[in-house]
């Protein structure tokens, strides 16, 4: 199917700045470098192998959502004038697993960080020691 006849798949909202169709080709293959899109999709049970065209594909839908979310968020934080995470955490608000993933992973990467700035004043305590 060619996608220059089609409609786009995300409703246009007035007053926001969507990214033009150039644009968003200009961003194809980003994830492709290092072929993370492909082990995702072994990861989730595709072929180890799996076709370039469909990687291509996966890659397209991945980069349009997290554009779409990324735009909604700035749409909730223009008041702002930052987007924070909670803009995040709101959006996907009704999707359970998402927001309980989410919420898993800052609370491990808050976890992380307490855990590097203990190690570095440990280290620090022993490097005045010696």
């Amino acid at each position: 199917m060619n996608n220059s006849t089609a409609a786009p798949s995300s409703k246009p909202r007035a007053g926001s700045s969507q990214p033009s169709e150039a644009s968003f080709k200009r961003k194809r293959g980003v994830f492709q470098k290092d072929s993370s899109v492909q082990h995702m999709m072994y990861g989730f049970g595709d072929d180890p192998n799996p076709l370039p065209e469909s990687v291509a594909l996966v890659e397209d839908i991945v980069v349009e959502y997290v554009t779409d979310l990324v735009h909604k968020a700035q749409d909730i934080a223009s008041k702002r004038g930052k987007i924070l995470t909670e803009d995040f955490l709101y959006l996907i608000r009704k999707d359970a697993p998402k927001l309980n993933r989410c919420t898993e992973l800052l609370s491990m990467n808050e976890e992380l960080k307490q855990a590097r700035k203990a190690f570095e004043v440990d280290e620090e305590k022993l490097a005045t020691i010696e």
